[in-house]
């Protein structure tokens, strides 16, 4: 028992323990780091997208890499006792060997952080590229992803963007989904209103929606009439999530009566929502923005999110002022 004792401690205090300890250590703290850093950076991306860089992945993995980078080298240095500036120096000398082998990864590289930094093109962009066209999706340190009409992936070397003719086509952000009604031809308004309440109300939690949502009738059937419903929405990235949001919301519609509890519930919501507006104008207590939110409530559920942040604030000032003068006179 003894010697297994022994055996046990000088395992424990041997020095290649102490550097498994210290590698694992070193790597799983910059395993966090690289996830918060990744995280971070997307969140950065996310919000300055409209200002300067374009949410894609390249500027993640570069942080990503970079992060990976330092610890590995910490670790080398720590635990190995690795000389880094001997390291760098002997890379460098073996950069040109280096450059060849990777040429086409390096090629790729720039060629994305290009086509990135300059904004020539950036997801939601609708683009052809020698023969494949598509709405861009993602650009990595490697190629950029499309999606064509058929919802195919398509993946394209981001030096063949940099090399080849690009044509950047009108964004594709229209949306028209055609339906079938089949109540009774005597309530066909307040079945188009009750469509597009729900549609707008679907949208709002799924994308930006720049022009209202419209319902207009196209066709008489024999059980019943034909339309669509149309909207424009600000990134055609979310097309396919917006189809599919608002076809689950106005199914159950097209089915029902105008009497049916449904339509009835639908037709209260609506109500609620035009009294809102109404109150909203007559104490003069919200602003421009909120207003056109309740009103539009029928058709266009995602306006608000078009007014800046300081320009809610002004109109919600003015509101306020507007509010007070009407008390006082």
């Amino acid at each position: 028992m003894e010697e297994i004792m022994k055996h046990i401690e000088s395992f424990i205090h041997s020095d290649w323990v102490g550097m498994v300890i210290g590698v694992v250590v070193i790597m799983g703290i910059t395993l966090i780091v690289s996830r918060i850093s990744t995280r971070f950076m997307r969140k950065v991306l996310h919000y300055n997208e409209r200002k300067d860089l374009p949410s894609v992945s390249i500027f993640v993995n570069i942080v990503r890499g970079a992060v990976w980078v330092i610890g590995i080298c910490v670790m080398l240095s720590t635990c190995f006792n690795v000389n880094i500036s001997a390291l760098l120096a002997a890379l460098g000398v073996g950069g040109v060997a280096i450059s060849l082998g990777l040429q086409s990864t390096l090629a790729n590289l720039i060629a994305g952080l290009q086509v990135s930094l300059l904004r020539i093109i950036k997801p939601g962009d609708n683009i052809t590229v020698s023969s494949s066209s598509g709405v861009v999706h993602d650009i990595t340190w490697r190629h950029t992803t499309i999606r064509d009409t058929d919802n195919n992936k398509i993946i394209i070397p981001n030096s063949t963007i940099n090399t080849n003719a690009l044509t950047i086509h009108e964004p594709i952000n229209d949306v028209s989904i055609d339906f079938v009604v089949t109540t009774d031809g005597s309530h066909l308004d307040a079945m188009a209103d009750a469509l597009a309440f729900e549609a707008g109300k679907a949208l709002q939690g799924v994308c930006k929606v720049t022009k209202p949502v419209t319902v207009s009738y196209s066709g008489l059937l024999d059980d019943g009439f034909s339309g669509s419903v149309s909207f424009k929405i600000a990134d055609s990235r979310d097309i396919d999530n917006a189809i599919d949001a608002v076809i689950r919301a106005i199914a159950p519609l097209t089915r029902a009566s105008y009497d049916s509890d449904l339509m009835q519930q639908t037709r209260g919501e609506i109500a609620q929502a035009q009294a809102a507006k109404k109150e909203c104008e007559k104490n003069h207590t919200c602003s421009s923005a909120e207003a056109t939110k309740t009103s539009d409530s029928v058709s266009d559920q995602g306006k608000k999110h078009n007014v800046s942040w300081w320009k809610r604030v002004r109109l919600l000032h003015e509101g306020r002022k507007n509010h007070k003068k009407h008390h006082q006179e």
